[in-house]
């Protein structure tokens, strides 16, 4: 998979295989996890205090210093901003879903069936996760599958197939079938929701991608259909209950849209657990980390904090799932990395959560989408975890660091010290921040 970063090739998802595949493999898979002792050290040389990123938008104001850009060349990163040519995540988004069937592959069940597998649940998950601030308007103006001009293997769509050409025949033909009922250019984004019997099961082969930022991508009505996710197959949780969480593969696609990479990796390995839905997306629900909710204009300037400088620093957040509060602490240690501080507890989407806390993660713009840019620091790293639950890696399960434990880490000649302080009785966590040049020095 080429991942250079540019115009002229579309910036591609592939995700890995969930759940059956994954998991029956699980003898030969790395859950990657990091110790306190352990936290990635940037490379030197760098400034122990460090001044604002130049390419972070003035109106960031005193978080400049913690609104790190992503590394040049990447796909897809984690960088703040995100770029201009992906959808809008906040306001009022019109998402485009369309059903499409085979010649060779007829549709199974209806194609309101097939719609009401995603809605309005995704839209009640976006809205509970960005706090009110994304209005997410699913809209289906074909009621019926949108048969596609040839068979399915056709268009020689497999697990990491590239754009060309089968992915551009498929839009191309998407675009044509659908345009005398359609305005592409009423909508933010498209969801293509194929019917489940083309391709293989997701727990052998899981082929649902996004193609984001997509600017040579086919055009409709006079616009590039650049930000276009595919969901194949049905994705359950070992429940059977399907339509409780099977849903989630679309946030996990529109999160591309938006923006947002892949925090697994390509070699199979789990960085983030089920802590964010760009990381594991099956299994009960989970929300997104707190970095995320910054970078697609979710948190307001108030919910976060910024510890660039030397010094002492004492702060309550609250859970991710309450809308008030502060949010996020951002420690920045270099212009590319940096540990996120959030407090998590179950409730909104985090359902699944079994060792509430403090959860701090280590940030890193310049890692592309599948090479892990964000790894959980893990507060019992020789565990198994805490969760019970089907198809979620368990060993990050209680990552949260509880009262009374403390991170340390030293990375770029800076010192730094997280104490949770303790939890109050509305579970606001109290938590203590040191950051001092290495040695000791005041910086």
């Amino acid at each position: 998979m080429d991942q250079t970063h540019g115009t002229t090739r579309p910036r591609i998802r592939i995700r890995r295989p969930r759940r059956g595949s994954a998991f029956a493999t699980a003898a030969v898979l790395t859950v990657a996890v990091v110790a306190p002792a352990a936290a990635p050290r940037p490379a030197p040389p760098a400034p122990s205090e460090l001044t604002p990123a130049p390419s972070a938008p003035p109106d960031f104001g005193s978080l400049a210093p913690c609104a790190l850009a992503s590394g040049p060349g990447l796909q897809m990163a984690d960088g703040i901003p995100t770029g201009r040519g992906y959808s809008r995540s906040t306001g009022t988004v019109h998402a485009l879903n369309l059903m499409i069937d085979f010649p060779d592959v007829r549709g199974q069940g209806t194609a309101r069936q097939r719609f009401e597998e995603f809605f309005p649940q995704t839209s009640r998950w976006f809205a509970q996760s960005s706090y009110g601030r994304l209005d997410y308007r699913p809209e289906m103006p074909i009621t019926h599958w949108l048969r596609m001009p040839r068979p399915f293997h056709a268009y020689g769509i497999k697990r990491g197939s590239p754009f060309d050409p089968g992915y551009r025949k498929l839009v191309a033909d998407i675009a044509k079938s659908a345009d005398p009922k359609v305005d592409f250019r009423r909508y933010d984004l498209v969801n293509v929701l194929v019917t489940p019997n083309a391709g293989p099961p997701a727990a052998h082969a899981v082929l649902s991608v996004t193609y984001a930022d997509n600017q040579h991508a086919p055009a409709a009505d006079g616009v590039p259909l650049a930000n276009v996710s595919f969901v194949y197959s049905r994705q359950d949780d070992g429940s059977g209950s399907l339509r409780r969480t099977g849903f989630r593969v679309l946030p996990h696609e529109n999160g591309h849209v938006f923006g947002l990479p892949d925090l697994y990796t390509h070699g199979g390995g789990d960085k983030a657990g089920h802590w964010d839905v760009m990381s594991e997306d099956w299994g009960p629900g989970n929300d997104l980390l707190a970095w995320h909710k910054w970078k697609l204009g979710w948190l307001g300037p108030r919910q976060i904090a910024c510890a660039a400088r030397s010094g002492v620093f004492a702060h309550t957040l609250s859970p991710l799932s309450r809308a008030e509060g502060t949010k996020l602490v951002f420690v920045p240690v270099s212009p590319s990395t940096g540990y996120a501080i959030e407090a998590r507890a179950t409730g909104g989407n985090d359902e699944a959560i079994c060792k509430p806390g403090v959860l701090i993660s280590w940030v890193n713009t310049g890692v592309d989408s599948g090479g892990g840019p964000v790894t959980i620091v893990d507060s019992t790293p020789n565990g198994r975890g805490c969760t019970r639950e089907h198809n979620v890696h368990p060993g990050l399960s209680d990552a949260a660091y509880a009262p009374g434990e403390t991170f340390d880490a030293a990375a770029n000649g800076i010192r730094i010290r997280v104490r949770v302080t303790g939890r109050d009785a509305a579970g606001d966590y109290g938590v203590e921040i040191t950051r001092r040049a290495s040695g000791g020095a005041r910086g």
